[in-house]
């Protein structure tokens, strides 16, 4: 029996008529390409075909999630019925510029500012105040790494207690008055005499740092930038002028870290207390920010669909996921990732060529390259890995992974698993060290949609 397709040209004219009966033949047709395939949607090519599969997905949770100079101080605390509490405290050391004009022994004190320069805030009710407490720390921030596990002791009293309305402005500077006398009184007779403000050492063992922390039930993380508009100012005159004097106490140049601290109990994820292991815990998976959670994707139908092709070319593979999960409007989603290509213990897949970490490559991206020797290897090259990208309006995520698979059917590459990670090669961000953003999706939604060719 002749296939459909070798019917074609001749039934153009009378395919409305005829096209029941195409869809017979089509039925009964053994040619493996074709079988149990549709044409592609809202397409009147006769001869492309279009396939659409699931991927399921495991969770999990990353090990030495190193946050050590981020460049963000990230202070939040965020409840949700997946990803249980969630708690960010911030620790950095301060600096000032010890050729910096100090206040004459008789230097009147006017007032004493803490300063935000705020560059991100993300969770529920941003209408309404949110609560952020700056304290000193009891011991140094030393020259070693930090992790998103990692603490350090502070006083428990703080030096400042306050409330902040973001509203619609995430990226603004904040002043609020200092109003601990004990703490601004020490600080202003020690900037006038003492030996503590002469060098950058001598300061940082009096102050070795803060730790600034949010209050429970905000549902809000907000992140502040290192640097000279983030830190403590203080507003003086000299004695029988009127003339404003400042003297500043920054966080430029300053070592720094984010902690995280997360309660599971009672929730799905409640299930992951090991790092670097694959949990199911279906039928919703995600990820959060900060926290290092991650999520797995099985490629495994990818090969078990290719399986089933003779000669075709692919017009166009999308990797979708989404619609997610509903969440608050200013709970503003993962923005973009990357696929790392993983073994079965979640290890990232390391180029033999320079053990660069190894990533889907983007569409129109040389997928593999010569080594100098050669030999075609796997492309290593960060730039141009494909970015999976949230739409805002559909509310999903989406990645063109036409050349990865096109790759992987004419042998090039093989086949991988994929570990979601929120970084891109565009401003080399990375949302997992810088927020606590976070996203849910049911695993029925993860899903690849194939339109292909045959070839004649």
């Amino acid at each position: 029996m002749k296939s459909f397709m070798e019917y074609t040209p001749a039934l153009q004219a009378k395919l409305s008529i005829y096209a029941l009966i195409s869809v017979l033949f089509l039925g009964a047709c053994s040619d493996p390409a074709t079988v149990g395939l549709e044409l592609a949607p809202q397409n009147n090519q006769i001869g492309v075909f279009y396939k659409e599969f699931t991927l399921d997905a495991q969770v999990v949770l990353l090990d030495s999630f190193n946050t050590t100079n981020s460049g963000v101080l990230l202070v939040g605390n965020e409840v949700d019925d997946y990803f249980g509490k969630t708690t960010s405290t911030a620790y950095t050391r301060l600096y000032i510029d010890q050729t910096a004009e100090r206040p004459k022994s008789d230097a009147v004190l006017d007032s004493v500012f803490f300063n935000f320069s705020t560059v991100s805030v993300n969770g529920s009710n941003l209408d309404k105040p949110k609560s952020y407490r700056v304290h000193l720390l009891n011991e140094p921030i030393l020259d070693t790494l930090y992790y998103n596990f990692s603490t350090l002791s502070y006083k428990p009293t703080p030096i400042l207690d306050a409330e902040i309305l973001f509203g619609d402005k995430k990226d603004t500077l904040v002043k609020v008055p200092i109003t601990n006398e004990a703490f601004i009184n020490d600080l202003f007779t020690k900037m006038k005499r003492g030996q503590e403000f002469d060098n950058l050492f001598s300061f940082r063992r009096y102050l070795p740092g803060l730790a600034i922390t949010s209050r429970d039930g905000d549902n809000a993380t907000a992140g502040f930038s290192l640097g000279t508009n983030t830190g403590i100012t203080v507003y003086y005159h000299a004695l029988g002028d009127t003339t404003a004097l400042k003297y500043s106490i920054t966080t430029l140049s300053s070592r720094s870290f984010n902690s995280i601290a997360s309660d599971r109990a009672g929730t799905p994820t409640s299930v992951i207390t090991e790092y670097g292991k694959s949990y199911n815990t279906s039928p919703i998976v995600g990820m959060k920010a900060g926290l290092g959670l991650a999520m797995r994707v099985n490629t495994g139908p990818i090969d078990a669909f290719l399986d089933t092709l003779q000669g075709v070319i692919f017009n166009q593979v999308n990797l979708t996921i989404g619609a997610l999960e509903n969440q608050d409007a200013g709970n503003v989603p993962i923005s973009s990732m990357v696929l790392k290509f993983v073994d079965s213990q979640n290890r990232v897949l390391l180029s033999s060529f320079n053990k660069a970490e190894l990533h889907v490559q983007g569409d129109g991206q040389a997928q593999v390259i010569d080594d100098g020797k050669g030999n075609l290897i796997p492309n290593y090259l960060f730039a141009s890995s494909a970015v999976v990208e949230y739409n805002s309006v559909d509310k999903l995520y989406r990645a063109g992974i036409s050349s990865h698979l096109n790759a992987i059917y004419r042998g090039q590459i093989k086949r991988q698993d994929w570990l979601l990670y929120p970084s891109t090669p565009r401003d080399l961000s990375d949302d997992f060290k810088r927020s606590l953003r976070q996203f849910k999706v049911n695993k029925d939604k993860i899903k690849v949609t194939v339109i292909y060719s045959k070839i004649r």
